[in-house]
């Protein structure tokens, strides 16, 4: 069963202070928690039904310590609204440092993006286009909340984390030659150009887009145009739409360039 200190620590992860303290995240849901028992998080506790433990019988070796629960017990425990057959405390790694030179074509940083349901959901974007790490401003949302764990529907696992300063990233991305692009409503539209195969693309944060300072280091500035031609339609898009969208520009500009020659 699950105790009572036991549900008090899961609910108690909500908060990033708590996760702190007690080393710990939570993960939940039955896709995410199969994912993590086979990904690089050490899995310290899993709570789970016995219809789950039977369905993922190796994976569940790689916990540390797995308890056998009721439905009703995993509903009493878990920060969802609908909750599955699982719940895992997974050990919170060490961040990983910047990387000493670039591998990959296409990096993103996010300036202080602040919704755990965007970061979740762009986690998710960057591993749907090979984007393998991902850089974040300090004060950018933590990625151990609950609710980015959810957005990214387990994409987490596969996509790593710098939580770092734009400069650092800036320098790097200079030294290597790399060209830093960053999304502006006032920027040149992204169809009308092309696009290098290897990037930096800023995204800024939800409501006050980039920060002056990061402004001033960006090389080129594009945005999504509007297609609608009314009076009145959105401001902009959602940062993660938007995200997607540059990406996909980024990738498909070049994926046909390489499938020409």
């Amino acid at each position: 069963m699950i105790s009572k200190n036991s549900i008090k620590l899961i609910k108690s992860l909500a908060l990033k202070k708590n996760r702190l303290k007690e080393n710990l995240f939570l993960v939940e849901g039955d896709k995410i928690v199969s994912e993590v028992l086979e990904s690089k998080f050490k899995v310290d506790k899993l709570f789970a039904t016995s219809s789950f433990l039977i369905n993922n019988q190796q994976k569940i070796k790689n916990a540390n310590l797995v308890s056998e629960v009721t439905r009703e017990e995993i509903t009493q425990a878990s920060l969802l609204k609908s909750p599955q057959n699982s719940i895992a405390l997974c050990k919170l790694p060490d961040f990983k440092g910047l990387p000493e030179k670039p591998d990959a074509d296409l990096w993103v940083y996010l300036d202080e993006i602040q919704d755990p349901g965007n970061l979740g959901t762009i986690i998710r974007v960057c591993d749907w286009f090979g984007i393998e790490n991902l850089f974040c401003s300090p004060r950018t949302a933590d990625l151990f909340n609950p609710k980015v764990i959810q957005a990214s529907m387990g994409s987490f696992c596969r996509v790593e984390l710098i939580y770092t300063p734009f400069e650092s990233v800036a320098k790097l991305a200079v030294s290597s030659g790399i060209p830093i692009f960053g999304a502006f409503l006032d920027g040149t539209n992204i169809y009308e150009q092309k696009l290098p195969s290897k990037a930096l693309v800023v995204m800024g944060n939800e409501g006050n887009g980039i920060s002056p300072e990061i402004e001033a280091k960006i090389e080129k500035k594009i945005k999504i145009p509007e297609f609608n031609k009314n009076t009145k339609s959105a401001e902009s898009l959602n940062v993660s739409v938007a995200t997607a969208i540059i990406c996909s520009e980024f990738k498909r500009q070049n994926y046909f360039s390489d499938y020409s020659k």
